[in-house]
């Protein structure tokens, strides 16, 4: 009894992934299809309740050091163990869709944040971020398209062919591998994509103008002005009407971008690592510039005594004697950066005392 219950629970899982449709063939595509979709509308929703901070809802996966695990570390791990599995164990039947669905989900945790792969910046909720979408969509219609029966360069149906058929099979492959490069270099993904399935597609694709930014416009078209204003109107309809839905599909599915936009930041000239201006690694920027104006006033008048030029002997840069007994080069005391613009002004009166109240604190 408990056994035909087992058997009769295995054979509704079964069907409910669509073996019975669609084959034991494309069962497993099925099980990785539904694994795929599950995943991410689950991770989507799960980072929108976490963005809109629900105190019912999980947060953040952090440590106490503050350590912020990415939802792609767990898809990695998930891909992993399920590969592992398929390669290892060789599942047929029920555990073969299981796995795959296994499969599916880490696909679509890792794809989720495939933005962030590719940049290594956090630019999730970014204009940037979108790319992510646009991987997850890319695995999505590939595989439906192997769930319905096309295969690569070739159509649908049936691969095989006979040996007498082999030369006409081949140039296919090579003609439509090449009008899906053709619509690629065109700046046109989605259709080379879709024409390496369907080669009417990809046919079409490459015939029609390129889009004004690809780089068979910036080969072919420069100077041949008229066909880049066609392309540029072209792309302005385009821009207008499908990239329009296009963003408001991809705010309803996976929310609206709210941070700006993400960029590498490099230091500004004259400016350190940590941000501190001047080239000093320390000290406040008033300390920064004092001692550069110093350090220049310095390298252009020399010093008494040092035999550098631009001062008359015994004369120091600011035109009052140098205080040779002191033994203190160029008006600088050896203090810090800071100390200089104050010990430039106290060199000017001649023979006043070094007045420590005047100088900048480090």
């Amino acid at each position: 009894m408990p056994s035909d219950v087992m058997s009769t629970a295995a054979t509704f899982a079964v069907d409910a992934i669509g073996e019975g449709l669609l084959g034991p063939e494309r069962a497993a595509l099925a099980g990785f299809l539904v694994g795929l979709l599950l995943t991410f509308i689950g991770i989507r929703a799960n980072t929108r309740l976490i963005r809109a901070n629900v105190s019912w809802w999980f947060h953040d996966i952090e440590s106490d050091d503050g350590l912020h695990v990415h939802h792609m570390v767990i898809g990695v791990v998930v891909m992993v163990v399920a590969g592992l599995l398929l390669i290892a164990l060789l599942p047929t039947g029920l555990w073969l869709q299981l796995t795959a669905m296994l499969f599916g989900g880490g696909v679509a945790l890792t794809l989720d944040e495939f933005a962030l792969i590719l940049r290594l910046q956090d630019v999730y909720w970014t204009t940037e971020g979108r790319l992510s979408i646009d991987a997850v969509i890319v695995v999505l219609c590939v595989a439906v398209l192997f769930l319905l029966g096309f295969r690569p360069l070739v159509g649908e149906g049936d691969t095989g062919v006979g040996a007498a058929a082999h030369a006409v099979f081949v140039i296919v492959i090579v003609i439509n591998f090449a009008f899906a490069v053709l619509c690629f270099l065109k700046g046109k993904l989605w259709t080379g994509l879709f024409g390496m399935f369907i080669p009417i597609v990809g046919e079409v694709g490459a015939i029609r103008l390129a889009r004004p930014g690809s780089p068979w416009a910036r080969w072919r078209y420069t100077k041949r002005p008229k066909k880049l204003a066609r392309a540029q109107r072209r792309e302005d309809r385009l821009a207008a009407s499908v990239r329009s839905w296009k963003s408001a599909f991809y705010d309803l599915i996976a929310g609206k971008p709210h941070l700006p936009s993400m960029v590498l930041q490099t230091p500004e000239p004259g400016l350190n690592e940590d941000g501190s201006p001047g080239g000093w690694s320390g000290g406040s920027a008033g300390d920064s510039s004092s001692a550069s104006s110093a350090g220049a006033s310095d390298g252009l008048s020399g010093d008494a005594g040092d035999g550098s030029p631009g001062d008359p002997p015994g004369e120091s840069s600011d035109g009052s004697s140098g205080d040779a007994a002191a033994g203190s080069p160029g008006g600088c005391s050896g203090g810090s950066p800071g100390d200089s613009e104050s010990d430039s002004a106290a060199g000017s009166s001649g023979d006043r005392s070094h007045d420590p109240a005047s100088e900048s604190p480090m």
